[in-house]
């Protein structure tokens, strides 16, 4: 393939923010807008459920993750709404079951437009937060794009000029 095909292919930026509960959320989210507005680039919104480890009783294991994957399109159509308000474009949604870090190592794979993730670490005192652990930790070489680490600590205002 030459390098004018690839750059058509892959000229738009989309980057990659995992939904969450955490407090660091909204610092990631405000920071991905602010680069997909400037680069008129895409978001992409990837919510990890924990996997259903119920197996007594199927009916109740199928009704446990009926109920996880309702709360999860609730939490990322929340976050999504932010995002269109914001960029004017709906991001890309995607669900998945299992392991969050491999879940984003795997969508990462999958998805060729990815051109980076995006992530907020904790501004307290206990860590980044285990996702930024691990991703700058030992499973930094799995990585295919660039990891951009939000601070926590960082305002509204300072992401603005850094953006």
């Amino acid at each position: 393939m030459s390098d004018g095909m690839q750059k058509a292919e892959h000229s738009k930026r989309t980057f990659l923010v995992v939904v969450d509960n955490s407090e660091e959320l909204g610092k990631a989210l405000l920071y991905v807008c602010r680069r997909a507005e400037i680069n008129q680039g895409d978001i992409a919104l990837l919510y990890v459920m924990n996997p259903v480890e119920f197996q007594h009783w199927v009916s109740v294991g199928d009704l446990m993750r009926a109920e996880q994957k309702e709360e999860a399109e609730e939490a990322v159509n929340a976050v999504a709404k932010l995002v269109k308000e914001r960029i004017g474009r709906d991001p890309k949604i995607i669900i998945r079951e299992g392991n969050p870090v491999d879940e984003v190592l795997q969508v990462i794979d999958e998805e060729p437009s990815i051109t980076a993730l995006v992530l907020g670490a904790s501004a307290n005192d206990e860590g980044p937060g285990p996702m930024v652990s691990q991703l700058t930790g030992r499973l930094v070489g799995k990585l295919h794009v660039p990891l951009i680490v939000v601070p926590g600590s960082l305002t509204e205002e300072e992401i603005y000029r850094i953006t």
